[in-house]
């Protein structure tokens, strides 16, 4: 063998046996292998938006305006979440605003359309009544406010806080199912 050729070869091999070296080592390692993410499909939701306003009507009118900072539609749970600050407006038959409310988050239920709101729910109406708690629902078919939870409701006479409510949704005749303390002013 000439001395050239034991040289070609010797520079085949001082390549060939590091690449397949390498092919070996890159083969054991699992690090580099992707890894399996199980998904459920029916924990994603149908539909997401997000800073959204939707507007809610009935024979041309609108009846609420619903504006979210994240709404998730869950088909398979007849439910809509709403999260990132929840605003709804609501409008009488007349299509006069009677009341807004604020709440950290909420749901609807997709069947009935009633809405449930969680998290420093402030509901102010047209009229200077302001009710405060920390959850409600709202029922759609009624057109009323309904909680069994603490309440304070301050209007431009009295100021009340009790356990659960019944209301109309523009605040004027409401009902405070256990009264704890009351405040009349006098104007």
């Amino acid at each position: 063998m000439n001395f050239e050729k034991f040289m070609r070869c010797k520079t085949t091999i001082k390549i060939f046996i590091p690449l397949l070296l390498l092919s070996l080592i890159s083969c054991a390692d699992d690090a580099i292998k992707p890894q399996k993410i199980s998904l459920k499909i029916k924990e994603l939701p149908d539909q997401e938006s997000w800073n959204a306003k939707v507007i809610f009507s009935d024979s041309g009118y609108v009846r609420t305006i619903l504006r979210a900072g994240y709404i998730a539609v869950y088909n398979s749970r007849n439910e809509t979440i709403l999260d990132g600050g929840i605003q709804v407006d609501f409008f009488d038959k007349d299509r006069n605003h009677t009341s807004v409310l604020t709440a950290d988050r909420g749901k609807v239920d997709d069947l009935t359309q009633d809405l449930y709101a969680y998290g420093n729910v402030i509901a102010r109406s047209d009229s200077g009544v302001v009710l405060k708690t920390e959850e409600l629902r709202w029922i759609n078919s009624k057109k009323k406010i309904v909680t069994d939870k603490f309440v304070e409701i301050t209007s431009p006479n009295e100021e009340i806080r009790g356990y659960g409510l019944e209301s109309d949704q523009s605040l004027k005749n409401y009902l405070i199912l256990r009264v704890s303390g009351r405040i009349e002013t006098r104007e």
